[in-house]
C-alpha cells in the first residue's frame, strides 16, 4: 500500500518536486494545483464512502483511514468522493505550507435528504491575507479554479472558462451560483464560512448510513466527473452532461454500452 507522500500526490498532479522541488504556497500554485486535481482525479461514486459497501459494513465519514485512502484515491488515480478528496487535498496543502481549514455546505439534494447543513465538505484557503473557496470534491458542475472570497459575497461575478459565478449572502451563510454561457444562474450549494473540525460531520455519517441501509449497490447513486481543459464532464445515472468553454450539453445515454464506455473514459481519462 502507497501511505500518503507528497511527491506522489505532486506527480498526480502534473508536478515533479525532483526537478522542480516543492512549488510555494502562492496563489499562482493554488489555482494550478486545484485545476490539474479536477482533471487528474476523478469524482467517483464508485470509490466514494458514501456508497453501500458488499459486506453491508457502515460507510466511515470521519474516521477513515487516510494512507489506504490515498492509496486508492490518488496514488493509483481511481478518485472518489468529497469527503475523500476533500481531505487529502486539504492534508496536501498544510503539507506546502498553506493555512487550510475544512468548511461545510449542502446541496440542494442533501438538504431533502438528511437536513443538516453540514454535509458537503470544502476548504477555505487562506493565501496573501485573503480567503479562497477550494473545492476539489464536489461533483459538478463547479468552479475549476479556487473563487475568491473575502471582498466577494456581494454577487459580484467571478468569471472562469466561459462560466459565470458569484457568491452571495444568506443570512449566516452563503450562496454559491453559477451561470453557463447561455443559461442561467442556479445555486450550486449553500455553505457557511466557518471553521469545520471532521468530527462535525459525525450526524450526517449516522443519517447516512440509515439511508445506505435501504440501498444496495445496484441501485446505488452513480456519479461520475472530471475536469477538461475547457471545462467538465459529469456522468449522473443516464445523464451525460458537458461544459465546454461554457457551453452546456445534455442528454440521456439510452444504451448500456455507451453508459459504460462513458463511465470508463471519465475514470481512465481518456475523455475526447
Amino acid at each position: 500500500m502507497t501511505v500518503f507522500d507528497t511527491d506522489i500526490y505532486l506527480r498526480r498532479l502534473g508536478h515533479d518536486s525532483g526537478r522542480a522541488g516543492r512549488p510555494a504556497p502562492d496563489l499562482a500554485t493554488l489555482v494550478r494545483l486545484h485545476k490539474r486535481h479536477m482533471e487528474a482525479v476523478p469524482f467517483s461514486s464508485t470509490g466514494s464512502l458514501a456508497v453501500p459497501t458488499a459486506s453491508g459494513a457502515v460507510v466511515d465519514l470521519v474516521d477513515f483511514d487516510q494512507d489506504a485512502t490515498f492509496d486508492a484515491v490518488v496514488a493509483a488515480g481511481r478518485g472518489g468522493g468529497c469527503v475523500q478528496m476533500t481531505r487529502l487535498f486539504q492534508r496536501l496543502l498544510r503539507e506546502l505550507g498553506y493555512e487550510a481549514d475544512l468548511i461545510a455546505g449542502t446541496t440542494a439534494e442533501g438538504e431533502a435528504e438528511y437536513g443538516v447543513d453540514v454535509e458537503h465538505m470544502l476548504l477555505m484557503v487562506r493565501v496573501d491575507g485573503v480567503r479562497r473557496l477550494v473545492d476539489v470534491g464536489y461533483a459538478g458542475p463547479s468552479f475549476l479554479e479556487p473563487l475568491r472570497l473575502d471582498g466577494a459575497t456581494d454577487g459580484r461575478e467571478q468569471v472562469q472558462y466561459g462560466c459565470r459565478y458569484r457568491l452571495v449572502e444568506e443570512g449566516d451563510g452563503v450562496l454559491l451560483q453559477r451561470r453557463p454561457r447561455l443559461g442561467r444562474w442556479s445555486t450550486v450549494y449553500r455553505f457557511t464560512p466557518k471553521v469545520r473540525e471532521p468530527d462535525e460531520w459525525h450526524a450526517f455519517q449516522e443519517l447516512a448510513n440509515v439511508k445506505l441501509a435501504a440501498v444496495t449497490q445496484e441501485t446505488a447513486p452513480q456519479l461520475y466527473s472530471r475536469a477538461v481543459a475547457d471545462g467538465q464532464v459529469v456522468l449522473k445515472g443516464r445523464r451525460l452532461l458537458t461544459v465546454r468553454a461554457g457551453i452546456e450539453k445534455s442528454r440521456t445515454l439510452t444504451d448500456d454500452g455507451e453508459v459504460r464506455a462513458v463511465r470508463d473514459a471519465i475514470l481512465d481519462g481518456t475523455l475526447g
